[in-house]
This record gives C-alpha cells, structure tokens and sequence, in this order.
C-alpha cells in the first residue's frame, strides 16, 4: 500500500500568502463569472474579501475578462483583456488579493501573467498543448479544468505537459463530466484519483459542476440549488480549495446566473464546509492510498 506525498502550491500575498495542500484547510477561488465593469468588481472583491477574512479563509478573487466559450454568439462575452488588466491590478493594489482569470489562446499568456496571479486553462481547452507549455512558461500558477470529456486518470497527462515546461505550480479542477445532453455529473471517486495519480492539489469546482450547459436553448441553464450539496461532498472527500461564481444579483449577471451563489449565501455557505473540512482534514485514512 503506498500513499500520495502532499504538494502544496503556495501564491505570495500582500494580505496573506494563500497556499493549496489537499491536507490543508481549503481556500477559496471566488467571484463573478464574467468581469462587468471595474466598479463591480471592486465591489464584489470588497465584500468577498470581508466575509472570507471573518471566516479565516485564504481567498482569491475570480473573474473572465472574455468567456470565449458561449452557447450561441448573441452572449456577452466580457469587457475584454485590454480594459480588464488595469482592473485586475487594482483588485490586487486595493485589497492585497491574488487575482485568478481564464486564458484561451498561447499569445495571451505572457501579457496576462504579468499581471493576474493564477492562469486558468478552460475544461475545453485542457489538451491544448501549445496553451499549456505557454502558461506554465509564465511562472505563474496553472489551474486546469478537467474537461467534461476526460476520466480523473486522464488529468495526469494533461499535467504533465506543464510540469514538463518546467512549471510545478498546478492545480487540478474537477468541474463535472456530460452525461448525456444537457447534464453535468460529478463522480467523487475522481478526487482521489486525480490526487492519486498526480500528487497535486485539487480545486472542486462547485457552480460549474451544476451547469447544464445550453440548457436554456442560447444560454446554459443551471441548479444553483445543488451546489451546497455537491460542495459539501467534495468537501468531505478532502480537496485543496473551492472554486465558486458568486454575484449580487445573480438574475442579472451576463454569464452563468443559473449557477452562481447569491452573494448573500456566501458567508451562511463557506461556514458550514469549515465545518465538514476540520472532520474530513483530520481522519486518519486521509491521505489517498491504492494498492
């Protein structure tokens, strides 16, 4: 019987280094899906930033400056990379938070390293070789969705890609598998796999795993309603961090509103996985084991 070594990827932080261990009290990636504005962004790493600091979780904030993958092409896509960069830096400047966003294509990588924290590789674009070697060039941590179409043990080879470029600060994503049209499920024995089969940290994607995606005929559809449960779950497994879309006014969001915790659920939410995370982190058969 063998036993996965823990590796940690740590992000250096004005207002606290934020680090991801799969035996470490989980942190948080939070925010909007898609950038609005920079007064709205502002506000939600503000008041995100307050809930997370009463609570005593590692935070860092989220959003897209272009959601390249839409269901149909009348969807907003995002205020776009040049305006979205001097936002990225004020969020950082104010607040003294690391910042995450997705990237799409390899001449991204070097102009958005410069300034966002944490390089997001969209589930779709997971294979993407040349997208891989690009960001994990940058020095910057890579966090990679697993794509919808992939099983947990697939996720190795996609890690090694960046590990190969040089690059150890990965962190892996769980986000759902299809199961027929319109569905996402999530099967928990890939939190252990992808661990497993890796070492690395992993990312529960909570508000992306209910998506359905085109389920509304142009836009995606969603059971917010589930995320708690789903959370919860990954949560008891024992995972290195939360990924979830929140929003003031979910109705009203531009990109996944279905999906997205109300801001006002956020604090009543987190609390109650700190509870299920202090149980699930200290069980003796933690650590993730095969024979």
């Amino acid at each position: 019987m063998t036993t996965t070594n823990f590796h940690h990827v740590t992000i250096a932080a004005p207002a606290g280094d934020v680090t991801f261990g799969n035996d470490l009290p989980f942190s948080l990636f939070a925010g909007p899906c898609a950038m609005e504005s920079r007064d709205h962004t502002l506000f939600m790493a503000e008041a995100i930033k307050k809930i997370t600091d009463k609570l005593g979780i590692s935070f860092v904030y989220k959003t897209s400056f272009d959601k390249a993958n839409r269901t149909s092409m009348s969807s907003e896509r995002g205020v776009g990379l040049h305006e979205a960069l001097p936002v990225f830096q004020a969020v950082k400047d104010t607040f003294g938070v690391p910042v995450l966003t997705d990237i799409h294509l390899p001449d991204q990588c070097a102009v958005v390293g410069e300034v966002v924290d944490v390089l997001q590789i969209p589930a779709f674009l997971c294979r993407q070789t040349d997208l891989l070697i690009a960001a994990a060039k940058t020095g910057r941590v890579i966090k990679i969705k697993k794509g919808q179409f992939l099983s947990p043990s697939d996720m190795k080879n996609v890690a090694q890609k960046v590990l190969d470029a040089g690059n150890p600060r990965v962190l892996l994503t769980e986000r759902g598998a299809s199961f027929g049209y319109n569905t996402l499920v999530s099967d928990f024995r890939g939190l252990p796999t992808m661990a497993r089969d890796t070492g690395l940290p992993i990312i529960f994607d909570a508000t992306h795993s209910v998506q359905q995606p085109g389920g509304q005929g142009a836009t995606s559809g969603g059971q917010r309603e589930m995320v708690p449960t789903l959370s919860r779950a990954a949560i008891a497994v024992g995972v290195a961090g939360i990924f979830a879309e929140t929003h003031q006014d979910p109705a009203s969001a531009p990109s996944d509103g279905p999906n997205m915790i109300p801001l006002e659920y956020l604090e009543t939410y987190l609390s109650e996985l700190q509870d299920i995370d202090r149980i699930a982190k200290s069980r003796k058969n933690l650590h993730f084991f095969s024979e």
